[in-house]
């Protein structure tokens, strides 16, 4: 109940729903007693003709009349209250939903480093749906049928206290049989729950990778993989029906007891003449309105069960504070020069070992610099740091001599344009990937950003050109035309900054070429951060930063630093021996093509 209680509060957006809901309760609550006290009246009525008396046909005909009016009010309202209750479900699902999406983006990379994909999609699913169908039980049968109960609880006991205290006396005892298996169910539902996701975060990381699958022939391992994982589900679930069905029985034992013992009594007090066969009728019918509930209940807690399982999965996420958030005063960011300085910048991983120590260097507004060293160095560490994708420990990152934790991260972010090492883009045309950062851009700046990254001319080839589909991230283009279209987007958003994980290294030679002089574009009056994959590009860069150890050791332009003893100078003798198997082996450490 306190998860319910929590989920109402959560979506008190909803509350005209829930009071509708209440009112339509409370009436056909009330309206569910007209059958028993009619047919009372029905069996009084042809007790006393039996016995001689004077009943017109008329009144028997009153009494059905109101009884079918009843009957017919109680189906149009409890289908009214039904369709609420159904519209209240999907606006919850929707408003659940979309929170938790909502908190996921606002959430820093680092809480998706160790999360499967899968998992949080299944999580979603998971835990919505078995919240929205619950409130949509509670809302459509159960808490009518519980109010319907306490009320024919007060009706019963005007007639007979001994009925009542029975009745009375099943609640508490029900409600602790549930109690004790409650706990049980719930900790299997949680195992339950971790090889769901596992399996099914797994299911969606293999479609999403099917080329991967198929190429390494690991079909039958990812399917064994899911297997395992649904039998692990089928084990436990296994155990978790055993348990609640044991426990079910004893509960339902216990209340055909107690009805048993109920029935005596009301029989007992009639056969001794405590009250007339019409009472004795409108007990028992009241007794069997009350009955229907308590059996049906094993239903509702079920429900009830996998809901808080599924909702202490959701909430989990929902009460998980991003560490990276905006200072109350944080300002709106607007870039000037675009002059970018780390100084003395340190930095490691939640859990894992320091990645960057003590990096400082000065990145002048137009020029371009490119960060060289072995994979695993703190490359990417670096530009991930600069749009707070991560907090540094140590030291600062400013831009036109404003710290960057000093303004709003989507500000930040809109001023400093991507291009990633794999195109990543949506499933959709190719006019929505191009105009991603503005989707009001007007077409002739889409097919002039397209223009220049030298993307326009296979666009027009497409089956629609700019409206054609082109599959989920972009899985009908090539390398070379995903990337051409990565690139326009980044010249549509016109950013002062670029950030370039160069990829052109997996590429043939000719759309190396056409990617590489839409990235020159690009570069054109922009201060530039590489991640340099090329030597050419290193070559033709104003500054070059070298890390190892996660530390800069040389800094300087390519001229100053090609007879040094430094990273670049290493390269450029590794280029000689490029052909050969040594030298490519090194020129890979470096990430250099």
């Amino acid at each position: 109940m306190k998860e319910m209680l929590k989920i109402i509060k959560y979506s008190a957006k909803l509350w005209p729903y829930y009071m509708s809901i209440a009112f339509f309760v409370v009436i056909l609550s009330l309206l569910s007693l007209a059958t028993p006290f009619l047919t009372k009246g029905l069996i009084d009525g042809l007790t006393t003709k039996s016995s001689g008396g004077d009943v017109s046909f008329g009144y028997f005909m009153v009494l059905l009349g109101l009884m079918l009016l009843a009957n017919i009010t109680i189906t149009l309202l409890s289908n009214i209250n039904g369709f609420i209750g159904d519209n209240m479900a999907v606006k919850l699902n929707t408003l659940l939903s979309r929170r938790y999406f909502e908190h996921l983006m606002k959430l820093p990379l680092s809480s998706f480093d160790n999360e499967l994909t899968g998992k949080i999609t299944a999580r979603l699913d998971r835990s919505i749906s078995t919240i929205s169908i619950l409130m949509q039980t509670l809302g459509n049968n159960f808490v009518q049928f519980f109010l319907t109960t306490a009320i024919t609880l007060i009706v019963i006991a005007f007639y007979s206290w001994q009925v009542a205290v029975l009745l009375v006396i099943i609640f508490p005892t029900y409600i602790w049989i549930t109690h004790l298996s409650s706990k049980a169910w719930q900790k299997r539902q949680e195992g339950i729950n971790k090889d769901l996701d596992s399996a099914n975060g797994r299911f969606v990381e293999s479609i999403a990778q099917v080329r991967v699958v198929k190429s390494f022939v690991s079909e039958d391992r990812e399917v064994g993989f899911f297997g395992l994982k649904r039998k692990s589900i089928e084990g436990q679930t296994k155990l978790q029906s055993a348990h609640w069905h044991k426990y079910d029985v004893m509960r339902r034992i216990i209340l055909n007891i107690v009805f048993f013992a109920i029935y005596v009594v009301i029989i007992w007090q009639g056969y001794q003449g405590a009250y007339g066969l019409g009472t004795v009728v409108l007990l028992i019918t009241l007794v069997i309105q009350a009955e229907f509930p308590l059996f049906a209940s094993s239903f509702i807690i079920d429900a009830l069960q996998r809901a808080t399982a599924g909702s202490k999965d959701y909430f989990e996420v929902m009460n998980t504070e991003p560490n990276i958030t905006d200072k109350p005063d944080s300002k709106i960011f607007k870039i000037k020069q675009g002059k970018v300085e780390y100084r003395k910048v340190d930095f490691g991983y939640e859990g894992g070992a320091s990645v960057l120590k003590d990096v400082s260097f000065k990145l002048e507004p137009g020029t371009k610099l490119a960060l060289v060293g072995e994979s695993g160095e703190g490359k990417s560490t670096i530009a991930n740091l600069l749009l707070r994708f991560y907090e540094v420990n140590a030291g600062s990152i400013f831009i036109d001599s404003q710290d960057v934790r000093d303004v709003s991260q989507k500000s930040l972010r809109a001023s400093v344009g991507v291009v990633f090492q794999e195109p990543l883009l949506f499933s959709g045309t190719v006019r929505e990937n191009i105009a991603y950062s503005k989707p009001n851009a007007k077409l002739p700046v889409i097919i002039a950003a397209a223009k220049a990254a030298n993307a326009y001319d296979f666009i027009k080839k497409l089956p629609k050109g700019m409206d054609t589909e082109i599959g989920e991230r972009g899985v009908k283009l090539s390398g070379g035309q995903k990337q051409r279209i990565a690139i326009a987007r980044a010249i549509v958003k016109d950013p002062a900054i670029l950030i370039l994980d160069e990829a052109t290294s997996s590429l043939d030679s000719k759309s190396e070429h056409e990617v590489q002089q839409a990235l020159e574009r690009l570069m054109e009056h922009r201060t530039t951060l590489i991640i340099a994959h090329r030597l050419s590009t290193i070559a033709n860069v104003d500054t070059i930063i070298g890390l190892r150890k996660g530390r800069v050791i040389e800094q300087g332009s390519p001229a100053e630093l090609k007879d040094g003893n430094g990273i670049y100078a290493e390269l450029l003798k590794l280029q000689t021996l490029g052909q050969t198997e040594i030298g490519q082996a090194k020129l890979k450490k470096y990430d250099i093509a």
